[in-house]
Order: C-alpha cells, then structure tokens, then sequence
C-alpha cells in the first residue's frame, strides 16, 4: 500500500501543542514522508472527508474548551447534519495535552476521538492524553505514545520498513530562508500600524491601544507589585462585556534582545525579507522587510523554557564534543530526567541556554531562527472595567511575576514585567491588543442576584460586572473578596465602599494575615451560608469564582456544598448534584489559572 501524504493538524492556545505537531513532522520527515502542518482553523474542514490520513494534535483550555485556533473546525466536525460514516475513508490518530489539576483533564482530546467514531474514522492507537502535571511534563507520555504510533504506521504501510531514515544528526532543511538587503538601515515603526489600523482588532490585527496610566495599587512594602493599567481604545471598534479578557502581545526585554544578537553574532539593525521553502506562510506579524532587532524584541520567545525539541534541533548543529554530547542527551527519552533538572525546575531561558552552549550557538544559522524559537504568545488578562462606566478604556489588573530558583537571577514574567516597565508619562507608549470573548457570562435578567468570590487579582472580572450592572440598575450583588491586608492590597477597597453606601453591594472581605489566624474566603463562604443559599434557592442567583487554581476553588466549593446540605437539609450526593446541575446551566461559573 502507498503511503499517502501525512496530515498533521494542530489545535494550540500556548504554543505546546504546535510544538508537538512540527516534533511529528520532524519524524515524519527523517522517515522521508510527505507531511503538511497546519493549525485546524487555517484547514478547509469540508476535505476532512476526502484524507484518509490525519494526526490531530489537540490542547484543552479552560473548562474544556478548545483553543481559539480550532474553534471554527470544532463547531463544524459537530454540525448534526454531518452524515454517520462520512470519514470512513480516514485513519486517524489523536494526541491531547492537557493538565489533570483541571477537572475537564483532556476533554477535547476526548470527545475529538468520540465524534471521529462517530463519523466513520479509524484509530490507529488509543487516544493519548498527556499530562502538564506529570513529573517530566507532557513529552512523558508523548514519547510513549509516539513510539506506539510509529508501529502501527510501519504495520499499516509495510514499505516503511524499508525505508532508511535520515540520521538524527542531520539537520533538516530550515522552514524559511533569510535574505539580508543591504543599504540604509532602519527600524520597524509601529507608529505606521497606529495610523493605518483599520482591520477589526484580532490576533492577526491588534489595536495599538494608547497607555493612559500604569499604577501600582499595593503598598510599597508590600511583597508583590499590581499594576492597575488603563489603555485609550478610541476608534478600535472594541467593544466587550463584563467577563471578556484582552489580549495583548509582550516583548523581550531590550538588554535580552541585545544579549542574543551578540551570542548570535547578528546585527540588530540589519533588514532581511523572507521566503518559505515548504509553502508556509510568512508570519504575518512579521512585516517586509524586517530588522533583525524587530524580530528578536517582538516575535522570537527567547524568554522561555525551552522545550526539547529546542534540545534536538540545537543537537543537529552542534560541532563541539562535550556541548553535543549534552544536547543529545537532553533530546533524548532517557534524558529527560536530567533535562528537567537543568532546565524546567530552575525554570531556565531559552537565552540563558544558548550562554551555556557557546560553541554550538555560534554555528546557528539566521535561516533557522523560525524554527528554533517560537513565535512569542499572547497573554490574556481579565478586563476590569465596563465601557458603560468608563467609555473608549480598557482596564486590567496585572500582578508582576517574579519569583526565585537556583538561578542568580529571579525568574521574571514576560508580559507583566514588561507591561509594569512602561511608562507613559515620559512618552507616547501603544501596546497591540484585542478582545476576546471569556468564559464568565453574566445573567440579562435584573432581577437575578450574583455572588462573585474573587480573592486577589481574581475580582479584576468582577469590577467589570459590577460598574456594567450598577449603571444598569442591577443591584443585587454579593462580593467575597481576599487578600493578604486591607493596608496593603486590598483592590478597589474605595470603590466598593462607595457601592455599599448606595446600596449596590454587599461585600466580604478575608484579609488572611490581619491577625494571628489566618482567614479565607472560603470561610466567609461559611459563615454566609444562610444567605448564599436564600439567594441561590429562591431567587436563581448565579455564583462565580476566578482566581488562583491552587486550593481555593475547590475550597470555595466544598464550603458552598457544606451550606447546601446545612442550610437546605441536602445530604452530601445531593449537594453535589445541585452544584453538578448549577455548572451545566450556567448557574455557576469558574475562571481560574495555575
């Protein structure tokens, strides 16, 4: 049987599951395979029926949703109209990423496999549902998974078994090929995407939005730093509703962006235009011509831990006996226990990588950037504000990340380190966003009550349901809000008081080291039972948590089901059930983040 040409499709929020499909395809090609990469929405689903061999390499979001980028292939494969049979022709196989700290753990993994069935498709192998909580990350049970798959190929097409493969140390050609123009160096100006944005605002699209203010709200003494941002969104055509989260795209920082030109020996200044050697697309964010330095600041994530392939790839150049020897054990299956000692534990950067392999940096080639380093990702950050009560802004609650390992250097987040370094007071400063639609809806009706626990920056979506239901008249709202100390970070503290006052909000408030017994908002959930369940029960309030993945929303939780059984005499099942049956119709909604 000829082997037909291997179609890899790819559903990717962060990055990690584009990773993994360009690693098959890498397989794929040192076996000598014809293979396409594509992310599912930029494939023409209505094909799907004519392939008859398919890689899906799928990530789940939030509560079980997919990425943004297979949404409109996920509302299709699920159209009713679609015929029982219709992808009998397709062999198939699937590998979801996923993170069982999450209780939808893999589910769009999960139910892609049921719907593929369903319509005909054949699995090659049991779905793979790797996991980010496992000691040595996802690639623990993609390896396996891999291994398993590349069997049932060689089974399935038995000429491949007669192939030879390309050796591992070989590298493969680069996806695009750098072509540097010579004469007058300039830089990329943003400044001409602020006058010619006229696009709707989308990820291929943003809105250069104007920063108005950037604020720190906790105490100089205190340990972390938020930042209160306001951006003008004047002429955007943004327009959002209370739950909704803006995204926005970061940049390395410019002594990083520096660092890497000189490890790389490439001039920051200097203009290059692209091609693709496979047919890809260029980068659309990246514009023709290109200086070196627009690249490095605001595409290439060299910021990051890097994942293995980085490893495997960074192998196939490598010259200098000792730094190769490291590098392939790094990409290899054995070593993984070691490169997650040296790498993810001590969260170490991709830059920082490249100073410890100076002799193999040195050879890197320009025409390789693209696939060595990926593309910079985009953050996303609850809005909170409600264009109703401040009209053409756009607010976030932005805490700065940064942490310690056993690097000299404490680790930093990328966009709110950047975003807490800007500053618009000394000049004209735009940040590229968008608005997406987030998770938390909030109920139409004027009567029906919300309850909102929203410890630390998690209240950032509450703000924005609160000034978008007071301006519409809907005052019965409840707010359980946490933090360490009401001198300290205790967010909007003056707006809230100021709601209560007029009679808008009812507030509780768990500021956990303000004495000697630490408080939570969980145990004002407690405490609070008669009236969460008063409103839950006889007028249909919805419930909402956001904020930190650890322990509080599972806390929050168990104390709701608590007041359920003592308030409504429900025993433990029932209590249970009640909250199962609130989350199905939207009663009751979470958005949390680890």
């Amino acid at each position: 049987m000829p082997i037909p040409v291997l179609l890899i499709l790819y559903g990717s929020q962060t990055g990690t599951a584009q990773d993994t499909a360009q690693r098959i395809a890498r397989q794929a090609l040192r076996r000598r395979l014809q293979v396409h990469v594509l992310p599912l929405d930029d494939y023409d689903v209505a094909n799907l029926i004519s392939e008859s061999l398919v890689v899906f390499v799928c990530s789940t979001t939030g509560q079980g949703d997919p990425p943004d980028n297979m949404k409109n292939f996920w509302r299709f494969l699920f159209k009713k109209t679609l015929p029982v049979g219709s992808l009998c022709r397709l062999d198939c196989a699937i590998l979801g990423l996923g993170d069982s700290s999450y209780p939808k753990f893999n589910f769009v993994a999960k139910k892609l496999h049921k719907r593929l069935v369903q319509l005909g498709a054949t699995l090659l192998l049991p779905v793979g549902l790797a996991d980010d909580q496992h000691d040595l990350g996802p690639d623990a049970i993609v390896d396996v998974w891999l291994t398993s798959f590349w069997q049932n190929m060689a089974a399935l097409y038995p000429s491949l078994t007669y192939v030879v493969p390309l050796r591992e140390d070989e590298p493969l050609p680069p996806s695009y090929t750098f072509h540097f123009l010579d004469g007058i160096k300039e830089k990329t100006d943003d400044c001409q995407k602020i006058q010619t944005q006229q696009a709707a605002p989308s990820q291929s699209h943003p809105f250069y939005a104007k920063l108005l203010s950037n604020v720190r709200v906790t105490d100089q003494q205190h340990f972390q730093d938020v930042r209160h941002i306001d951006f003008d969104i004047s002429g955007s055509n943004i327009h959002f509703t209370a739950g909704d989260v803006v995204m926005m795209y970061p940049c390395n920082a410019p002594e990083d962006v520096q660092q890497f030109c000189q490890l790389l020996r490439l001039d920051p200044e200097a203009r290059f235009s692209l091609t693709s050697t496979n047919g890809s697309a260029v980068p659309g964010r990246l514009s023709q011509p290109c200086t070196v330095s627009y690249l490095v600041e605001r595409y290439l994530d060299i910021g990051a831990v890097p994942r293995r392939s980085f490893f495997e790839l960074l192998a196939t150049f490598s010259t200098n006996e000792l730094e190769l020897e490291k590098l392939v054990e790094f990409s290899s299956a054995e070593g993984q226990e070691e490169l997650h000692s040296y790498c993810n534990r001590p969260r170490r950067t991709t830059l920082e990588v490249l100073a410890d392999f100076p002799h193999t940096t040195a050879q890197l080639r320009a025409d390789y950037l693209l696939d060595l380093f990926p593309q910079i990702q985009p953050r996303s950050f609850s809005i909170a504000s409600s264009l109703q009560a401040h009209p053409n802004r756009l607010q976030v609650l932005v805490a700065v990340v940064q942490y310690k390992t056993k690097m000299f250097k404490p680790r930093m987040g990328l966009c709110s380190t950047w975003l807490a370094s800007l500053h618009p007071t000394k000049e004209d400063v735009y940040v590229p966003l968008w608005v997406k639609k987030g998770s938390l809806k909030f109920p139409t009706e004027k009567d029906i009550p919300v309850i909102m626990v929203g410890p630390g920056t998690g209240v950032a979506p509450f703000r924005s349901a609160l000034q978008e239901r007071t301006a519409e008249g809907k005052h019965d709202n409840v707010l359980f809000f946490g933090c360490r100390s009401e001198s300290k970070d205790f967010y909007f503290g003056s707006e809230w008081e100021e709601m209560m006052a007029v009679g808008q909000l009812r507030l509780f408030s768990a500021f956990s080291r303000d004495q000697e017994e630490k408080i939570y908002v969980q145990q004002r959930v407690s405490e609070n039972a008669a009236l969460i369940w008063d409103l839950i029960s006889n007028k249909g309030a919805y419930f909402y948590i956001a904020g930190n993945a650890k322990q509080m929303p599972t806390s929050v939780c168990d104390a709701l089901k608590a007041g359920f059984e003592q308030q409504g005499g429900l025993s433990s099942e029932d209590a249970e059930q009640m909250l199962t049956v609130m989350e199905r119709c939207g009663q009751f909604q979470s958005e949390t983040w680890s």
